[in-house]
């Protein structure tokens, strides 16, 4: 492995810190380096594996004004190539305001998730609330050849070299990106029509938007969404002709508001409204559907099916899990994160657009969440769901679940103790004519070896174990949310010698 460090960064966090998700397997890099020809632990690297897999990272500098929540963390980038049989590694801080303000500053500025707005030193910010930092440290996908990063509760998007993960500046959009709203965490990219779908929300009527960006990567569609008030939507999904929204029965206290505390809460009394609109349907064309009351965090996919809309997501069964007493301070605190105190599942809605009824049905007994599936069936009737299990009392990933939605049937795979993943993307094999016949890349942070490897899967036998891991140069944080380019969705990336160049961009 040829490795060079290409940046530091300094940090103010405490040298004996105790903060579980600051510490362990979420312990911060300060260090950005290029490795090229990566090692190889085990197995070899498919020849037919070709493009880049992207994560991103809550990787905070500076401690929080007060309590430090897991999203506050500032966003790195996480990047392994593949092509011809070998493999390169990136990682980059997001340059985003808040973190060059921050560096400036020498300290934190803004208010956290877990915190009142009033602390803030500054009265700017982002966030559907205001007075927060715009980490960029959720999601990240590609639109238009171009990397974006975003933010937990609506923010900038960060345009980022896919191979590099160089911070390129903000997406404008011709000057129409809408800098007073944001855009929420999970935009959609349809790799079919080169579309960038998604929302944002706030705290003031309408409370939502929903928008269509083409592939010029100019704002064509930007409609007012009406919510009956503040909301905490975090994902949509989409269909060949429509846009999926949703408004479920977990968001801010409205009282609370009022008085600068910004605190949510499930009301099981309300149902989950699913919102139907056409991808350039004005806000008059919106229908709105009722489901059994809960709180979605990740949708898997949709599709049409006759007159109905078929829509997979992770059903959570205890949305506000009590304070039961048990585990430490920090479970207990943060219990809101673990996947087995939420009960998510996978789960399935059929939306009938001649009846308006709508009937679900759970398709596993597993505890999953984080889906990801092959983006060429996103938006299409498709079969194979893979999913993260998660540490119980902890938000960390210990294994993979490959859910056929066909059969019902699971494949599991554990990542062994003391070992964490990311979540899995899906990487079609070069000329692949099946919707399994490709590649599951993933990275993890394993504590006993106190090192990071990408592991390679084949994604029709995941039981079979990794048929690559690839050391990476140092024991990265845990991250979330990932996905995959195809080298030939990258500009310059076929005609390049060296393929981690911006030639092109």
């Amino acid at each position: 492995m040829d490795v060079e460090i290409v940046g530091r960064v300094l940090s103010t966090l405490p040298a004996d810190d105790d903060h579980p998700y600051r510490t362990g397997p979420w312990r911060p890099q300060t260090t950005e380096f290029r490795a090229d020809d990566l090692t190889v632990v085990q197995g070899e690297v498919p020849t037919d594996l070709d493009g880049v897999y992207l994560r991103n990272t809550e990787n905070p500098v500076h401690p929080a004004l007060r309590n430090y929540h897991p999203f506050d963390g500032d966003g790195m980038v996480h990047v392994v190539g593949f092509r011809g049989g070998e493999a390169f590694y990136r990682n980059r801080f997001v340059r985003t305001d808040g973190l060059l303000a921050e560096a400036e500053a020498g300290g934190p500025l803004w208010a956290g998730l877990a915190e009142r707005p009033a602390i803030a030193k500054r009265d700017d910010g982002w966030g559907a609330r205001g007075r927060m930092k715009d980490a960029s440290s959720t999601d990240v996908v590609v639109h238009n050849g171009t990397a974006l990063t975003t933010f937990y509760q609506c923010g900038d998007l960060y345009r980022l070299d896919p191979r590099t993960a160089e911070t390129l500046g903000k997406a404008t959009w011709g000057g129409d990106f809408p800098f007073d709203w944001g855009v929420s965490a999970h935009p959609k990219a349809d790799d079919r029509t080169g579309e960038l779908l998604f929302f944002n929300y706030g705290t003031q009527a309408p409370y939502m938007h929903y928008g269509v960006v083409d592939a010029d990567d100019k704002l064509v569609h930007y409609v007012d969404v009406e919510l009956p008030g503040p909301r905490l939507p975090h994902d949509m999904a989409y269909t060949e002709n429509y846009a999926i929204l949703n408004d479920c029965p977990l968001f801010w206290d409205p009282e609370l508001i009022g008085q600068g505390h910004y605190a949510a809460r499930f009301h099981p009394e309300l149902p989950t409204r699913i919102g139907v609109i056409p991808r350039r349907g004005g806000p008059e064309s919106i229908r709105w559907f009722e489901a059994e009351s809960t709180y979605v965090l990740h949708w898997v996919n949709a599709y049409e099916d006759g007159e109905e809309i078929v829509l997979d997501g992770f059903f959570q069964g205890d949305p506000e899990p009590a304070d039961n007493g048990m585990g430490n301070k920090w479970e207990r605190a943060f219990r809101f994160l673990a996947l087995d105190r939420m009960q998510s599942r996978l789960h399935r809605w059929r939306l009938n657009l001649r009846t308006g009824l709508v009937r679900e049905e759970q398709l596993s007994d597993t505890v999953t969440e984080f889906g990801m599936m092959n983006g060429g069936y996103a938006g299409r009737d498709y079969r194979y769901a893979y999913a993260a299990t998660g540490k119980p009392a902890w938000f960390l990933f210990d294994g993979l679940v490959r859910h056929d939605l066909k059969t019902g049937t699971e494949e599991r795979i554990s990542f062994g103790e003391g070992v964490y993943g990311s979540e899995t993307a899906m990487a079609p094999r070069v000329g692949s004519t099946a919707e399994d016949d490709g590649y599951l890349v993933t990275l993890t942070t394993d504590m006993r070896a106190d090192a990071s490897y990408c592991l390679v899967f084949d994604a029709a036998r995941l039981s079979d174990g990794p048929v690559c891991t690839l050391q990476l140069p140092e024991r990265i944080s845990s991250g979330t949310h990932s996905t995959w380019a195809s080298g030939d969705s990258l500009p310059g990336w076929a005609t390049s010698d060296d393929p981690a160049t911006a030639v092109g961009l």
